[in-house]
């Protein structure tokens, strides 16, 4: 069977067309160098050298086998690049999955500029999804890794999280909204409004349990919405307030203000989630870059 080294030798003897300057090059004895050539021409079935007492010379064989050899080494090299690149987060891809709020609060796109900077050479994929979605697709090895708030996540267990910053809330209510007179909002004047609350779906009553407790009191004055963009629509069309992350504020829409909410429990963390046993160097040099909050 012909092995790489194989290869490498008779490489180093066509180019030196000698024997003693090749082995001296490969860092082995005459003799090893002759018997593995010698190991070479029994699996091709001829000689690839023809040796005079001054020159060695290829065969025609070898001068056919010469430039297959170079591009089979060239290659293995390359493959062996690829492996200790990706072992050292030099390349591949990271495939994050994020919440809205990870790209209105700058923290994604600040470790996604810091990484991008380190490592250039790392592909990087996105996809939105909400963050029940994104527990179970790193789970499952859709994507490395997931930004998104600490709201109804369930189940983590086998997922490392790291707290990568608060969010903090505010309201957002039309400009002519009685409560919009007001320089920031409390708790208990909300009391008697219509509240709009973000959630992935209709079965997340953990967010608004965790966000607004006193809702529960009564729970009919209370819309989910199933995106940061519908809340701010019901907001706009005057169905309610919109309790939101602080961070929304810099979607700017005609007729829509935002203010600041007092009283209310801090709001949720935004978490990185991935994999305890994680094996891609380019998801490893990642996580590595990402910040304490």
């Amino acid at each position: 069977m012909v092995e790489l080294r194989h290869l490498r030798y008779f490489v180093a003897v066509a180019e030196e067309r000698h024997f003693g300057r090749a082995s001296a090059l490969l860092h082995v004895t005459q003799s090893t160098l002759s018997a593995q050539i010698q190991a070479l021409e029994r699996e091709v079935g001829g000689r690839l050298f023809s040796r005079t007492s001054r020159r060695v010379e290829l065969t025609e064989a070898g001068a056919l086998l010469l430039p297959e050899a170079r591009r089979a080494l060239a290659q293995a090299d390359r493959a062996l690049q690829v492996a200790r690149e990706s072992v050292h987060g030099e390349a591949g891809t990271v495939r994050i999955g994020f919440s809205g709020v990870a790209v209105l609060q700058g923290v994604l796109s600040d470790d996604l500029r810091d990484f991008h900077r380190a490592h250039p050479r790392v592909g990087l994929a996105l996809t939105e999804l909400p963050p029940t979605a994104q527990i179970q697709a790193v789970r499952d090895g859709a994507l490395d890794l997931g930004y998104c708030p600490d709201l109804g996540l369930g189940d983590t267990d086998g997922l490392h999280v790291t707290h990568r910053a608060p969010t903090p809330l505010s309201v957002a209510l039309r400009t002519d909204h009685e409560l919009a007179s007001a320089s920031a909002v409390t708790t208990s004047a909300l009391r008697t409004h219509e509240l709009i609350v973000f959630a992935g779906s209709e079965e997340d009553e953990t967010v608004l349990s965790r966000l607004w407790p006193a809702a529960e009191e009564d729970r009919s004055r209370v819309r989910l919405a199933g995106s940061t963009l519908g809340a701010l629509a019901l907001a706009l069309a005057g169905a309610g307030v919109a309790l939101v992350p602080t961070a929304t504020q810099r979607i700017t829409l005609p007729d829509l203000t935002y203010r600041p909410l007092h009283g209310a429990p801090p709001g949720p963390d935004l978490l990185v989630l991935s994999r305890h046993d994680e094996t891609s160097g380019a998801v490893h040099a990642y996580l590595d870059r990402v910040p304490a909050p």
